[in-house]
């Protein structure tokens, strides 16, 4: 379904400093990450875990400090990886009238590779619900498209936003298996939870306060 690994990356922020409207969120945050790690960001709500994920995915400016990319064995350097990055936030992402199987059509288009839909499908158990309508999903089975729609995109960098939403025991288990095996392919991931999250493998975590 994806490729068996991915190129090695690692990711490092040094002092990292975020505003909205003006404001302070979050300031000096430090993290090292390379392949095959994950972690876990928690923190109050309002103390920026949204935010860091934003900032690093490229949709909101870095206020103070670096956040630099190590590709293959090239040394770091400070440059936008978005490219590498496949993102789950709080809103699904899905086109309500396409069925399951043509959004992720849609973003295979998108995101070229080697891929197959019906294995993704499968691996996050709605293969049953390929020809519904997105509109037509559970709250949880949307969670699960989305998770689909990770594998679907085969990028290295995946950033995380309260994953196990709506999602029940069994599917909160599946969702770690998942990242699980993604960071044993060579992948990174970051995780914005409340939950008692714990994907198997080298996994870190950092509590976020929210600046004064």
């Amino acid at each position: 379904m994806s490729r068996q690994t991915f190129d090695p990356i690692g990711l490092r922020a040094q002092n990292l400093g975020c505003d909205r409207g003006g404001h302070p969120v979050f300031r000096g945050v430090d993290f090292v990450l390379s392949a095959g790690e994950a972690m876990i960001l928690r923190g109050d709500n309002g103390a920026g875990k949204t935010s860091l994920l934003r900032l690093i995915a490229g949709l909101c400016p870095i206020t103070e400090g670096e956040l630099h990319l190590r590709e293959m064995e090239h040394g770091w350097k400070s440059r936008d990886a978005s490219g590498l990055i496949a993102w789950q936030g709080h809103e699904d992402a899905h086109k309500s009238a396409l069925s399951v199987r043509e959004n992720l059509r849609f973003w295979a288009r998108l995101h070229p590779d080697e891929l197959n839909i019906e294995a993704a499908l499968d691996r996050v158990g709605i293969a049953a619900l390929a020809d519904n309508q997105a509109a037509q999903l559970s709250a949880g089975q949307k969670r699960r498209l989305a998770l689909a729609r990770l594998l679907i995109q085969n990028k290295p960098l995946w950033l995380l936003d309260e994953p196990t939403a709506a999602l029940d025991a069994k599917a909160a288990t599946m969702s770690e298996d998942l990242i699980a095996g993604h960071l044993r392919a060579g992948g990174i991931a970051i995780i914005a939870t409340h939950s008692a999250f714990a994907p198997k493998g080298k996994v870190s975590a950092l509590n976020l306060v929210a600046a004064p």
